[in-house]
């Protein structure tokens, strides 16, 4: 009888001994993400004030994520305009990243606040996984790290992102091939170039044997406000556009060097949406 409380009072211990054990690691460990494994959030330099720019940085293997949205909000209870909100999609991440989005003029209306000392302004980044992740600071720290920032997004990139493997589009090549038409008088309307039959007559004049136009790379490519998701621009040009759910955006390693499908993606746009530079 008493070996048998004696062997039941050890095995209590031990069981007491480990349970307290792993509430240890587990508080340890908790403090250790707390300390060095929050998600960190870097103002960056943008390249104009209707623009905004910032890198993120979090544990994406313990909490995986695709963000694709951003929204910065002004809450000013003192001033004029008592709430700004701006917000943008851009291509969706799923590690640590930087990227530059266009927000327009609303955007300058945060920076030109004047009661720096009493207004608050918050970013918040969601994933379509709808997790969201937020920062609040004072206007006056915001707008300091705003008009202070010196890393870019590339160099933010080029420092904490990785080197994503390049994707390959295959487009399918369209052409017109039409059945000869009848000889006789041929209304004006169907003699189009693209029939074979009459590309002859279009030489010279923007026909299909007219001099092509020299292509040009381009600095800058934006979207502004309209746009009505047609996917029109991705089926032309996938690898600079990509058509979300609400919005198009610009791929964040769009390659920049073929304006002539960076032009022709902006003209078949039904909104007219797509801008861009010339370098």
């Amino acid at each position: 009888m008493n070996t048998t409380l004696i062997a039941l009072a050890i095995a209590l211990l031990v069981v007491t001994g480990m349970i307290v054990q792993l509430g240890i690691l587990s508080l340890l460990s908790g403090a250790f993400f707390f300390l060095f494994g929050k998600s960190k959030l870097d103002v960056l330099k943008a390249s104009d004030d209707e623009s905004f720019a910032f890198g993120y940085r979090w544990n994406n293997s313990r909490e995986p994520a695709k963000f694709n949205h951003v929204v910065v909000r002004l809450f000013n209870p003192f001033g004029k305009k008592t709430q700004v909100t701006v917000s943008s999609d851009y291509a969706a991440q799923d590690s640590d990243f930087a990227v530059e989005v266009k927000f327009g003029p609303a955007f300058k209306d945060i920076l030109d606040i004047e009661n720096l000392d009493s207004a608050t302004v918050e970013v918040e980044i969601k994933s379509k996984e709808g997790i969201t992740q937020s920062r609040q600071m004072k206007a006056r720290k915001f707008i300091e790290a705003y008009r202070g920032a010196t890393q870019t997004v590339e160099e933010f990139n080029g420092e904490f992102g990785y080197e994503k493997p390049k994707k390959f589009y295959h487009q399918t090549s369209r052409s017109f091939i039409a059945d000869p038409i009848p000889e006789g008088n041929i209304p004006v309307g169907l003699r189009i170039s693209a029939n074979p039959q009459f590309a002859g007559e279009f030489a010279g004049n923007g026909g299909g044997d007219a001099a092509a136009q020299e292509n040009f790379a381009v600095s800058k490519v934006w979207i502004e406000e309209g746009c009505i998701v047609c996917n029109a621009c991705e089926g032309i040009y996938p690898e600079v556009f990509e058509v979300t759910d609400t919005n198009c955006v610009i791929r964040p390693d769009a390659p920049l060097d073929n304006g002539l499908l960076i032009l022709e993606a902006a003209e078949a746009c039904p909104t007219e949406v797509i801008k861009f530079e010339k370098a």
